[in-house]
């Protein structure tokens, strides 16, 4: 049964995937995916409270494909242009959502990526210090923030900037600038160089 309900959804996401490359999203109606899809209104209200209901859970599912999938990498930067191409991908889906909807599920979705991405290259950076899980996601959330940020003026300007470009620009920036934070909030800082 679960199987069948994730095939329907699936579907679901393909037909409203389709049609956004037709029309933007504040113009689909649940009818022309259902009609696309070949199932019944019921079916899609199974499944779904509305068109965000859908748009919600395919961001969602997204996010989650993007992190299973996602190889390993050296550093945060690789890691971050990964997720540009990634968003870059879905461009249609996501500029519609933007537009249509606004910022707010565009900017969930992004911390879904960046949260555990930020996690993992802050968890590298601490192997050799002590920092209190406090003070971590504090500096965790102020680089998603930061970076969330950036991502989604570059995706109010169209997505234009090349992912390389922009996550060079933004590692010459701040480049180091994670691990210095840390080792400003270690528990064991007076051991340190910070100019690392």
């Amino acid at each position: 049964m679960v199987f069948v309900s994730q095939t329907t959804k699936r579907a679901l996401e393909a037909s409203l995937k389709k049609l956004l490359n037709q029309k933007p999203l504040n113009k689909i109606t649940i009818n022309d995916i259902t009609e696309d899809c070949g199932v019944n209104r019921m079916t899609f209200y199974y499944h779904f409270k509305d068109i965000y209901d859908l748009v919600d859970w395919i961001l969602t599912e997204d996010a989650i494909k993007v992190m299973e999938g996602r190889r390993s990498f050296d550093t945060w930067t690789e890691a971050f242009q990964d997720i540009l191409q990634q968003v870059q991908a879905n461009r249609t889906l996501v500029l519609n959502v933007y537009r249509s909807v606004g910022r707010e599920q565009v900017e969930q979705y992004l911390y879904r990526l960046l949260d555990p991405m930020l996690k993992e290259f802050a968890d590298r950076e601490t192997m050799d210090i002590t920092v209190q899980d406090a003070d971590k996601q504090f500096i965790i959330d102020f680089y998603k923030y930061a970076l969330v940020g950036m991502v989604l003026e570059w995706i109010r300007r169209d997505m234009k900037t090349d992912p390389a470009v922009m996550t060079e620009r933004l590692g010459k920036m701040i480049h180091g600038d994670l691990r210095r934070a840390l080792c400003r909030l270690s528990s064991n800082r007076s051991t340190l160089r910070l100019d690392d």
